[in-house]
């Protein structure tokens, strides 16, 4: 079709080594990162604020404002993008967390990861939550295409934003290429370093109510007599505060190892070093840890709600996230199972295969070229 223009709103972007590093920030960095490589046509602008920030093939226009304050974010998209876009002459924009502007000089596409803001709207601050959705309803009703990061979340966005569903398109996340099986001295070595006990259960996330934590340490309550411990890794989130007192409810003190949040280069020795990881979240757009886990060869029990079965397929075990007896008993029958464990590693592997940022960025491109085409009115 030509050459054409496209401009990504990337002022979520954060290269910081902190929890501000996970889920979306991953999916625009990957973006940004093979665009260029998987699209020899398109021309390809994007809006950052941060400085450090280096991907060849992409022109980068850096703003002073510090868009790292979500206010000043806010004001850059809605007052500043439409000058930027039109000086830029971009022709389509991707709009690459949740808001479009409301005056564009140009079609835009939007992608949306959840709707936990609806879903569970006590997991944010009254007017973050007030804000995402009245401006998502609103910019997913004037896109030209809306992605999801799952089937999960495009049915969400028909039932409560009322989306018309031949506007969606679904595009799955990835995981890092480093992210693999390890020789068994370099776990070795990393449990050594870290004083980590020879048999753990993992579960790497931010620690906050929609991860189900509470539920998965009564589940744990339950089988702590096997010589096994529980390691919750992952930053604080909102609203932590019971699930740390449910450790101490449950006599769990010894049992429960509480590191804090895990350095992206850190994440292959955690998953490698587990005998099985559990991610028992209520709720997700995609849930990246169980495909990381998986990709690293290590067996998975996830919860059944949500996108989680998209992701974990046939790869790993899928429990009832509201039942920690189940829980508990799947984890007790892996641990007990070295047969189980090694066929699960097997089908896990096979599984996180079938995910890759290249392959994302090439979908994208499609869905780029296709809301170009459209010269009709929107749908």
């Amino acid at each position: 079709m030509g050459q054409y223009t496209v401009g990504l709103n990337a002022h979520l972007l954060s290269l910081s080594q902190n929890y501000r590093g996970a889920g979306i920030n991953q999916y625009i960095y990957n973006l940004l990162r093979f665009l260029p490589t998987v699209d020899g046509e398109g021309r390809y602008v994007a809006f950052l604020g941060e400085k450090r920030a280096q991907f060849p093939g992409i022109r980068l226009c850096f703003t002073p404002l510090p868009t790292a304050l979500p206010p000043v974010r806010i004001l850059w998209e809605q007052v500043f993008q439409p000058w930027a876009l039109w000086q830029e002459r971009v022709e389509l924009l991707h709009s690459l967390a949740f808001v479009g502007p409301l005056f564009s000089p140009c079609p835009f596409l939007v992608t949306v990861y959840d709707l936990s803001f609806l879903q569970y709207p006590g997991s944010f601050r009254l007017w973050n939550r007030l804000y995402l959705s009245l401006f998502t309803r609103i910019s997913v009703k004037k896109a030209r295409r809306v992605i999801a990061i799952s089937e999960n979340t495009k049915r969400d966005l028909v039932k409560l934003l009322g989306v018309d569903e031949r506007k969606v398109r679904v595009t799955y996340c990835g995981y890092d290429e480093s992210l693999r099986p390890l020789p068994e001295a370099e776990i070795e070595e990393f449990r050594r370093r870290k004083g980590l006990p020879e048999r753990f259960i993992l579960f790497l996330g931010t620690i906050e109510p929609r991860k189900n934590l509470v539920r998965l340490l009564e589940a744990f309550s339950k089988i702590k007599g096997e010589g096994v411990k529980l390691v919750l890794a992952g930053g604080l989130g909102w609203g932590y505060g019971p699930i740390l007192a449910s450790v101490e409810r449950l006599n769990l003190k010894e049992d429960v190892l509480l590191p804090g949040f895990v350095p992206p280069e850190e994440k292959v020795y955690w998953y490698n070093a587990a005998e099985v990881f559990v991610y028992p979240s209520l709720y997700e757009g995609f849930g990246l840890p169980p495909l990381e886990a998986m990709a690293c060869g290590t067996p998975v029990v996830a919860s059944k709600a949500a996108s989680l079965p998209e992701v974990v397929g046939d790869g790993g075990v899928l429990v009832d996230p509201l039942n920690p007896d189940a829980m508990a008993e799947a984890l007790l029958r892996l641990l007990s199972n070295p047969e189980e464990r090694e066929r699960l590693r097997i089908k896990g592997l096979r599984q996180a295969q079938k995910f890759s940022w290249e392959l994302m960025a090439k979908e994208t491109v499609s869905i780029y070229r296709e809301a170009l085409a459209e010269r009709r009115p929107r749908l």
